[in-house]
């Protein structure tokens, strides 16, 4: 079904949320919630929502939520604690311009019907600035919890993706008997959909099938390891059909400290990097020499206050990587 192919990145042109985030040969930068660490009381994650506005009048291009079901404690990491779903609705109700993104949705755990309509939901409550990463799932524990075979989520993850594009294309029911539809259908006709790593799937099927990709950073505090990803993400591009333009998305967890000069250094095993905003923006700026289009970054690993963490950034390093200039989002009428 050839709707269940990538779309052109053309299509895109009106998209408020992909045309903040992404175009060729230029790198914006986002924020990952949580932006501190749920510690056993919710009252303690309040106030993310005021940073998160200071950031879209700073001109970061998106804000990132995650999809994490359970608190596994092999794990530890417990995600923003929130469905991503309703913590995207209330961000689209406390912003106006920022992208609003997954990184990422668990394709294999979640109904394509319930994943489209909540999707397409968000987009239209956002006015159309919702970019999804869409996964196939990393922690085992999850998968028996939800009655479903950790080993077939290869299989799944193709299926599920296939029946979202279907699910969200306009036009009739097609062959369904009986004939039904989904509403509502996305504002700007589609909703761009990122792999996320190899998601399991093979390198060809990416190329074909995704509106981009997110990538993981390799190392991040020499040079080399934006290189080596650099190398990675132009073999991978060179299966892209007719060379069209597909987004790469990493990330990275910084302690972001005072000094702008101080030197990227590893901690916990290069998990998280602590640097200065200096040192940020050279491997920011690799970022971009090696083709990364966007890079999210995490803080609630640092030891700083996040609020002044992100008014450090807006201050010195999101003016040398701005959102990019994009369609107005359209102002929801519901």
């Amino acid at each position: 079904m050839p709707i269940t192919t990538a779309a052109p990145a053309s299509s895109w042109a009106g998209h408020p949320g992909y045309g903040r985030m992404f175009a060729p040969g230029e790198l914006t930068v986002g924020l990952f919630l949580p932006l501190w660490p749920y510690a056993g009381d919710m009252s303690g994650l309040r106030g993310h929502t005021e940073v998160v506005q200071h950031a879209e009048r700073s001109d970061f291009a998106a804000v990132w939520v995650r999809d994490v079901p359970l608190a596994d404690p092999a794990f530890g990491d417990v995600g923003q604690v929130y469905d991503p779903w309703a913590a995207l609705t209330w961000l689209a109700a406390h912003t106006s311009r920022i992208a609003l993104a997954a990184g990422s949705a668990i394709f294999t755990l979640r109904h394509p019907i319930d994943l489209a309509k909540q999707a397409a939901s968000v987009d239209h409550l956002s006015g159309g600035r919702l970019v999804l990463g869409a996964a196939s799932g990393d922690r085992p524990a999850e998968f028996p919890a939800y009655g479903i075979d950790y080993g077939a989520r290869a299989v799944r993850y193709r299926e599920a993706v296939d029946s979202f594009r279907e699910l969200l294309a306009t036009g009739p029911a097609g062959g369904r008997t009986p004939a039904w539809d989904l509403l509502p259908k996305p504002v700007y006709g589609g909703i761009p959909l990122l792999v996320t790593g190899s998601s399991r799937q093979s390198d060809a099927w990416i190329a074909q099938h995704a509106d981009g990709r997110l990538v993981y950073p390799i190392e991040t505090v020499t040079p080399e390891g934006p290189r080596a990803l650099g190398r990675k993400i132009a073999a991978w591009r060179e299966l892209v059909p007719e060379g069209d333009f597909r987004p790469v998305v990493t990330n990275e967890w910084i302690d972001l400290v005072e000094d702008p000069k101080h030197p990227p250094t590893p901690l916990r095993g290069g998990f998280v990097l602590r640097t200065g905003s200096e040192g940020l923006c050279e491997l920011l700026g690799r970022w971009k020499e090696a083709g990364i289009n966007h890079g999210a970054l995490g803080v609630q690993h640092g030891r700083r206050p996040a609020a002044e963490v992100v008014a450090q950034l807006g201050e010195e390093v999101v003016p040398h990587f701005p959102a990019l200039a994009a369609a107005t989002a359209l102002e929801p009428s519901w």
